[in-house]
């Protein structure tokens, strides 16, 4: 069994100031994605799909074409691609679209939008994350393991302090886990970073304090996930719930991590938190792409992926 790569792509890089999707940060103008679906490739993965907004699919499947059209899978059958949309009206008949919305549905709702494609476990990623090859190793290892179970879900968690940003303190969801690597809560904390002495520290939403020092190797999510197509199911009946108390709602999204955490607690699923040696980078304003552009060349010089990156 090949999992399936699931990306989220329908940002629309508004902070960034341009499609993060499609910007040229490797060596050879190397996407973020290019090296993510090349780690994929490497960790078993045997179908691509992509969650786009409608105005940019073309370019997107042009992108892929040119670039993944050689592509082999480890059996040497051809990496396969699907594209489908995320779009405001996208939502279960019995609910009107409140005509003053502009803003997405979220990360749970993106994700409802593969629902038809994908009848295999699969992994979920950000189009704008790296991820690192070892992670994608370790939930592509666990989604074979998983083919025949249900509700059985994981998540790669990120220790924190593989995951700062040079520029300025980051919101980070951290994991709380029983002694099983369960996981029991993810807990939103924002405006973390290194302070001169070593320590991490920001504000915990949860409680409101501030300043508060936190664990250096503890688990973050950086919205890496590892799903059943169960997951599908559930994850839309409680979109159906989500919309019933907030479809006149202007900014509410239904996030990911908010369908995991109903799942846990109804007991109905079961989410594994992964620990993975990789450290994350990732582009968020336009400040931080010269960070990323130098790492890419030193992992480029360092042997890590070849260069170019596909030929």
């Amino acid at each position: 069994m090949k999992p399936t790569l699931l990306v989220l792509a329908a940002g629309m890089g508004s902070r960034y100031g341009g499609l993060k999707q499609m910007d040229g940060v490797g060596p050879c103008g190397e996407t973020i994605i290019d090296y993510s679906i090349y780690d994929a490739v490497q960790a078993g993965f045997g179908k691509v799909v992509y969650v786009v907004r409608e105005y940019f699919k073309d370019q997107m499947e042009a992108h892929c074409k040119e670039k993944y059209g050689n592509v082999k899978c480890l059996d040497g059958t051809p990496l396969e691609f699907v594209f489908v949309t995320q779009e405001l009206n996208k939502i279960p008949a019995e609910f009107t679209l409140n005509p003053e919305r502009v803003k997405p549905w979220g990360t749970a709702h993106a994700v409802q939008m593969a629902a038809d494609v994908i009848k295999e476990p699969f992994a979920v990623i950000n189009g704008d994350d790296f991820y690192g090859k070892e992670s994608f190793k370790i939930l592509g290892d666990w989604l074979r393991a998983h083919e025949n179970t249900q509700g059985q879900y994981c998540l790669v968690g990120f220790q924190l302090d593989h995951t700062l940003s040079e520029s300025g303190g980051v919101s980070r969801g951290i994991c709380e886990r029983d002694a099983n690597n369960m996981l029991t809560k993810v807990e939103e904390c924002h405006e973390i970073q290194r302070e001169a002495d070593g320590n991490c520290y920001g504000n915990n939403s949860v409680t409101g304090e501030t300043h508060v020092q936190f664990d250096a190797s503890a688990p973050v999510s950086m919205n890496m996930w590892g799903f059943t197509p169960d997951y599908f199911r559930k994850s839309g009946e409680l979109f159906v719930d989500f919309l019933k108390q907030n479809i006149n709602e202007l900014k509410k999204e239904y996030y990911i991590p908010f369908a995991v955490d109903h799942m846990i607690r109804q007991g109905t699923g079961s989410c594994e938190v992964l620990l993975t040696p990789s450290h994350w980078f990732g582009v968020t304003f336009k400040e931080d792409r010269p960070a990323v552009v130098a790492k890419f060349q030193e992992l480029a010089e360092n042997k890590v992926y070849p260069s170019p990156l596909y030929e």
